[in-house]
């Protein structure tokens, strides 16, 4: 397994990373133990959820697995969406990253979150409360890194900017919606994260499996694949796309290369 910087922080992340929004869900507790212990042996250490996929149980399922071998694990995580029913229970305010921070702790059974990410950006709070509460976790101990996800380069320009006019800790990573048909992008974010050497972690760079293989054209998705029922893996299975993909394909062929 190769390794990388995560952005100008000094943390090394494997180059391939596991998404488990799908863990406590189509994946159960037992199949997510399975998975992360097959991913540890080869060396990925970097394990993304979230406080809101399958209502928490990510989490849940996540930390049960990792019992025991914690250390072995880069655990990013991240907070913003609606947990709860009251006013509060959504966006990045103080109260709100404070009480997510807690519950995905407990969840995840652990001390510390490796990387915590604000899974959108929060246009009814000063960007300056989020980078303030932040820096205090890391401070605390509670988080070691922060990062973004779905930020556009502005906004990510903006809070770090605040960040480091007040000396708090700033964010190293971005995780944006990146793949071979979702390229916005490169015209805007990617240049700024070159240019201040900010991580990149693509979510979704498979195009939710569409790009792995297991969609054929004119073949009905196999049974128990995202492509039976999800919306965003079916927008993709047009004839210009497969013919894309195909095209890949060959390429991938040529260079002694084949999907798995």
């Amino acid at each position: 397994m190769k390794y990388r910087r995560l952005g100008n922080s000094g943390l090394q992340v494997s180059v391939i990373g596991l998404g488990t929004n799908q863990f406590g869900g189509k994946v159960d507790s037992g199949e997510t133990a399975e998975i992360i212990s097959a991913a540890l042996d080869v060396g990925v250490n970097f394990i993304d959820t979230a406080d809101v996929y399958q209502e928490g149980r990510s989490e849940t399922v996540i930390g049960k697995a990792l019992k025991g071998k914690r250390e072995k694990a880069i655990i990013a995580t991240k907070v913003f969406f609606r947990t709860g029913d009251g006013p509060n229970d959504i966006g990045a305010s103080r109260q709100h990253i404070l009480d997510g921070v807690d519950a995905s702790l407990r969840r995840l059974g652990t001390d510390w979150i490796d990387l915590y990410q604000l899974h959108r950006w929060d246009e009814n709070t000063p960007i300056e409360e989020t980078m303030q509460v932040l820096d205090d976790l890391v401070r605390t101990g509670k988080v070691r890194y922060i990062g973004s996800s779905n930020y556009s380069a502005w906004q990510m320009t903006h809070a770090n900017a605040v960040a480091r006019q007040n000396r708090w800790t700033e964010f190293v990573s971005v995780q944006p919606h990146y793949h071979m048909f979702e390229r916005d992008i490169e015209s805007d974010l990617i240049p700024a994260c070159n240019y201040f050497n900010w991580g990149i972690l693509p979510y979704f760079p498979l195009a939710g499996g569409f790009l792995t293989g297991k969609y054929r054209r004119d073949q009905a998705p196999p049974p128990g694949s995202r492509g039976e029922s999800s919306e965003y893996v079916q927008k993709y299975m047009t004839p210009r796309n497969f013919d894309i993909f195909e095209r890949l394909e060959s390429f991938a062929r040529g260079q002694g290369r084949r999907h798995q």
